[in-house]
């Protein structure tokens, strides 16, 4: 008896600190309110991260922190996907991404046409010629390059990019308008299945912009059977997006289904008011081929104008041969009236933004390069032809001459019931079509679109807290698991153990946009702490200088995938 006595002793104390005893963490997050991505209701518990991956969701009474945060009153979600990101030159400039950052994004995916690779020796030159504000060595060849330069710099999201059609089509053929050879398509396949095993999400396509305007669909399938081949998938700014823009949704699906692959279209909108009521049209067309078992999806930015260049204003044939011929033509009198005849069409074989905007007071001109044009910025080209004494058509052109560069223009276009209506479809994904610019340094030197710095706070504030146009749990599923899973992307998008730790807590009473069109350098609130990886980026709204970002490979990459 005297011997169990001990031994039972020795058991109750054993079970006792078994039974207190606390499992450790690098992070806790406790009391949140949990979207998990899935669209599902929000659950209250806590997370806790090891290194750079969640590794428990629940209650956790014995979970401890070594740091610790109380998200009391806030909502818990995963990182925010930029389903259409330009912010390939703006983190060279400042890996912080500060615009996206304090939105909570945390995943930049870029390549609307054009990519950072693959680059020939003329395309890398030229790349460093027609540089803006921003200058920058190009010092890489392919995109995986690219991709991997960003991640050793450092930069604060994580980075993904599909390999431009365009892009590959340069590389092959410089600005020709023609179609190319068997030769020259193979060499463009073989481009892409390059990009692809570094890591490309699939192909992307801008096809109102020359030279991408003289790709015909052919060409276009050719390139997504080779990136079908590894798993991609296609994405593109659509042939139109105004008075053929239901031709463009049948190239999509057709494109989609000949080469055996899924398609997104890049910021779904009918553009021009002749065009808003072909919207149901769209969706019928979108349904249809889904229906079919053709998965087609959409993305969208939440603002009723978009940007591009004055180029948009401009016939694709004045434009062959790249900004030099294009310049070089604008010079010519004969040409000069055929442009501004054409210009004042309603064009039915290009996209015409300048008649499609309905007067030149709807064209506003936020970007040159050029110092002594740098006094336009922020005016309409109505009000710098009445400054300059000279047509809007002829000062369009001038300033194409003068600056340099295609100008970049904000084209009023869309209708807000329309925005509305897409934000509500299940398919719709969400991109900024911007850059990832911080409020400081040589970004202020151009304007810019306001999407660039509120595009996913005014989803979250204006449409679903105060239009209530959607559930929160339903927006983050749009920004998180859905545009992830329409990637291929493994292990991101979710709040899951075995996830990576990309983390937004924010609250939804009061996140918010705060730029306009007339002061777009404003950053949105309402985010208050982000995680990337595992690492704190963002801590009570401030950034913490952190740059964890990685490079997100697609589904062709055969090695550890990040």
């Amino acid at each position: 008896m005297r011997k169990i006595l001990p031994a039972l002793l020795l058991f109750s104390l054993l079970f006792a600190c078994g039974k207190n005893r606390k499992i450790e963490y690098d992070l806790v997050i406790r009391n949140a309110v949990i979207y998990d991505g899935s669209g599902g209701a929000p659950i209250r518990g806590a997370i806790a991260v090891d290194g750079d991956t969640i590794a428990a969701i629940g209650d956790l009474p014995d979970a401890h922190g070594v740091y610790e945060i109380d998200a009391r009153g806030m909502a818990v979600s995963p990182g925010f996907i930029n389903m259409l990101s330009w912010a390939t030159v703006s983190l060279i400039a400042d890996g912080r991404g500060m615009s996206d950052i304090k939105q909570g994004v945390t995943l930049e995916v870029m390549g609307e046409g054009g990519s950072m690779g693959p680059f020939n020796a003329k395309m890398k030159a030229e790349e460093q010629q027609y540089q803006g504000d921003i200058k920058y060595e190009v010092n890489w060849n392919t995109l995986g390059e690219y991709l991997q330069m960003l991640e050793k710099k450092g930069v604060s999201p994580n980075v993904a990019s599909f390999v431009g059609a365009t892009t590959v089509r340069v590389h092959e053929l410089g600005y020709e308008d023609r179609p190319p050879t068997p030769e020259e398509l193979s060499r463009m396949q073989a481009l892409v299945r390059q990009a692809m095993e570094e890591g490309a999400l699939g192909v992307g396509s801008s096809l109102i912009y020359a030279p991408a305007f003289y790709a015909d669909t052919e060409e276009l399938i050719a390139l997504c059977k080779a990136a079908a081949e590894y798993g991609g998938m296609y994405i593109t700014h659509m042939r139109s997006e105004g008075n053929r823009l239901l031709e463009g949704v049948d190239e999509v699906i057709r494109i989609a289904k000949e080469a055996g692959l899924p398609a997104e279209i890049y910021h779904l909108k009918a553009g021009g008011k002749n065009n808003w009521a072909k919207m149901d049209k769209v969706i019928a067309k979108i349904d249809s081929a889904r229906a079919a078992g053709i998965r087609i999806t959409t993305d969208m930015y939440t603002y009723v104008a978009g940007a591009t260049g004055l180029d948009a204003s401009m016939p694709p044939w004045v434009q062959e041969g790249g900004y030099g011929a294009w310049s070089s033509r604008l010079k010519n009198p004969a040409t000069r009236a055929r442009v501004k005849k054409e210009m004042r069409s309603d064009a039915q074989d290009w996209e015409n933004l300048y008649f499609a905007a309905g007067d030149a007071s709807n064209l506003l001109l936020v970007e040159f390069v050029t110092d002594s044009l740098k006094k336009y910025t922020g005016k309409t080209l109505a009000e710098v032809a009445a400054l300059r004494g000279t047509d809007p058509e002829e000062t369009a052109m001038d300033l194409v001459i003068q600056d340099g560069s295609r100008v970049g223009t904000v084209y009023f276009l869309m209708s807000e019931d329309n925005v509305r209506k897409q934000i509500q479809l299940p398919y719709m994904s969400f991109g900024s079509d911007a850059g990832a610019p911080a409020a400081e340094g040589a970004f202020l030197k151009s304007s810019t679109h306001p999407r660039a710095y509120g595009n996913f706070a005014r989803l979250l504030g204006k449409y679903v807290r105060d239009e209530q146009l959607i559930p929160l749990e339903e927006a983050i599923r749009k920004l998180t698991s859905q545009p992830a899973n329409h990637l291929g992307i493994k292990q991101r998008g979710l709040l899951k153990p075995g996830y990576f730790a990309d983390i937004v807590i924010f609250d939804p009473g009061s996140i918010r946009d705060h730029a306009s069109f007339e002061k777009p350098h404003q950053y949105a609130t309402g985010v208050q702490h982000v995680w990337v990886n595992g690492v704190h980026v963002l801590k009570d709204g401030e950034h913490t200088g952190a740059k964890p970002g990685r490079f997100v490979r697609g589904p062709g990459w055969k090695g550890d995938k990040k």
